[in-house]
């Protein structure tokens, strides 16, 4: 399944996935305003790496 992607997909992902474990933890010890703001940047990466997919196939 993963072959398709390359290596700027996989990091993109890794990255929304740290971001996501990372606002998880930060919501769990109480830091609540620091979850938002650290969980805003998963969609906000994930959208970044579609924008990379559709420049590519232009070419």
């Amino acid at each position: 399944m993963f072959k398709k992607f390359s290596f700027a997909d996989k990091l993109l992902f890794v990255a929304a996935f740290l971001s996501l474990m990372f606002s998880e933890a930060l919501y769990f010890q109480g830091e609540k305003q620091g979850a938002i703001f650290v969980g805003i940047w998963v969609p906000s990466i994930l959208g970044f790496g579609i924008y990379l997919k559709l420049i590519g196939r232009t070419k």
